[in-house]
């Protein structure tokens, strides 16, 4: 349904702006931009709809295999059927209010600016939620996060960092050697190597570019083709991860940033210390929505009001899958 627009209106609402194509644009936009995105299991995204919808996962079953001599009984396995449940129980929302004069002497399409900005906004909430339980439920590292499971694997502080002992990356391959480590966890844990990711701050990269001279090998890189040919870290693949940046791994203080408190100590919020996690794509599942989006006309101004309301739900499936290391760059 398209609503119609108050006398003058050119750009928005007009007759051509209906909310659900908005909302499908946002999340278009919210989907590419995303890193988690890219980085965990989406496939129940379809089935939810609003707040407080419930997906029940079916976990993977572990098959037996047993040695087979001629003649002798094969017995069938009876396969368990465990569900982990994921509840839709998070949301974020957004409003906006575009004023008559100013929609009407403007030129600017508001609703392809809304969209974008929008999609952006919402990014920035999300990933760091997600990411947040992420680490918090990493199920390798050196030290557990304070009120979390155990660690289905400690690893060495000195390979991958606490929050008391970083990994300084500024020094020669520092960096390069910490994701080597952090993909042989991986390994031990019969982790696959395909959909493998890292993700960092922006910083680390830069970092890395800057110190590393094992940057340019093949069995680094991954390919013939050395990342560093056009400054890009997501250019094919380091130590077999595909590599992602976010801000949401900054640790200046910001309130969209993921936070660490572990049992040696908490991070340093002027950006010198910062979490990397590197995992695989099925160690957590996301399923998210725009459960709605609205136009109504304001009662306070001559404006209309834009809001939407994004649900979501995310689940940490396979702690062994995700491994937490903490760097420095002092």
């Amino acid at each position: 349904m398209a609503f119609g627009s108050a006398a003058g209106y050119g750009n928005l609402p007009s007759g051509n702006f209906t909310p659900e194509i908005f909302s499908q644009k946002v999340l278009k936009f919210f989907r590419r931009a995303s890193v988690v995105e890219d980085i965990t299991n989406t496939d129940y995204a379809g089935e939810i709809e609003n707040f407080g919808d419930t997906v029940r996962i079916i976990k993977e079953p572990v098959v037996t295999v047993s040695q087979y001599t001629r003649g002798s009984v094969v017995n069938p396995q009876d396969l368990a059927d465990d569900q982990i449940t994921m509840v839709v129980d998070q949301a974020n929302a957004f409003a906006f209010k575009i004023d008559d004069i100013e929609e009407r002497q403007s030129h600017v399409n508001f609703e392809a600016l809304a969209t974008s900005s929008g999609a952006f906004a919402l990014k920035r909430k999300y990933d760091k939620t997600v990411l947040q339980a992420m680490s918090d439920n990493a199920g390798i590292a050196a030290s557990a996060a304070t009120g979390f499971s155990a660690l289905v694997t400690t690893a060495a502080a000195g390979d991958i960092g606490t929050a008391n002992a970083p990994i300084n990356i500024e020094t020669d391959d520092a960096g390069i050697n910490m994701m080597l480590a952090m993909a042989r966890l991986l390994d031990n844990e019969s982790v696959p190597e395909e959909n493998r990711w890292f993700v960092a701050p922006p910083i680390f990269y830069e970092k890395v570019f800057q110190a590393g001279n094992k940057i340019a090998e093949v069995q680094v890189t991954g390919d013939a083709t050395s990342p560093l040919r056009n400054g890009l870290a997501t250019a094919g693949t380091l130590a077999g991860f595909r590599c992602y940046k976010t801000t949401a791994l900054n640790s200046t203080g910001g309130t969209d940033q993921v936070t660490l408190t572990d049992a040696s100590a908490t991070l340093a919020t002027d950006g010198s210390e910062n979490i990397v996690l590197a995992g695989h794509m099925s160690s957590t599942s996301t399923a998210s929505h725009i459960a709605k989006t609205e136009v109504v006309r304001s009662t306070e101004s001559f404006s209309d009001v834009i809001r939407g309301l994004h649900v979501f739900g995310q689940k940490v499936l396979r702690p062994e899958a995700i491994v937490r290391g903490v760097v420095d760059f002092a």
